[in-house]
């Protein structure tokens, strides 16, 4: 246990370009009963490319108001500021990242958006459409991509 603490204790860098910030969620078994869970994960990636995870916490639910609570804790830990923060669409998260660091540019992360998008398409048609939001996804610029899209319409 003493060994956790430390990690989570742990000095972090002064910049990360980039943080990936998520949850998963879990059913556990507690006192005779079935749970919901959230672990709390932030991934880092500093200066260097260097991946690393700089924090992971258990919490009953995912709420805007724990994700503050973690990134102020990043900050504490010595993190001044972080360029992209990649997120899902959370209801809150704005308002919580902009509090603790109100420079960072906050991104809904692709993986997210693709989710969300096939939410609305019949399963059957899920992998022609696939292929087309790829096509969009993995240009290597923006008038590429914005022709992907005029094909894909």
């Amino acid at each position: 246990m003493e060994d956790i603490k430390l990690w989570q204790n742990r000095p972090l860098e002064d910049v990360y370009p980039i943080i990936w910030i998520d949850a998963i969620h879990y059913k556990i078994r507690h006192e005779g009963k079935v749970i919901s869970k959230a672990c709390m994960i932030v991934l880092g990636v500093n200066v260097e490319g260097q991946q690393d995870i700089l924090s992971m916490s258990i919490v009953e639910t995912e709420k805007a108001s724990a994700w503050m609570s973690i990134l102020d804790d990043l900050r504490i830990r010595g993190v001044k500021d972080i360029f992209f923060l990649c997120s899902d669409k959370l209801s809150g998260l704005d308002k919580a990242v902009e509090a603790i660091f109100p420079d960072s540019i906050r991104q809904i992360c692709i993986v997210h958006q693709i989710r969300n998008s096939l939410k609305y398409v019949s399963y059957k048609d899920r992998k022609a459409l696939m292929v087309d939001i790829k096509g969009i996804y993995q240009a290597d610029n923006e008038t590429l991509a914005l022709e992907a899209l005029e094909t894909f319409k």
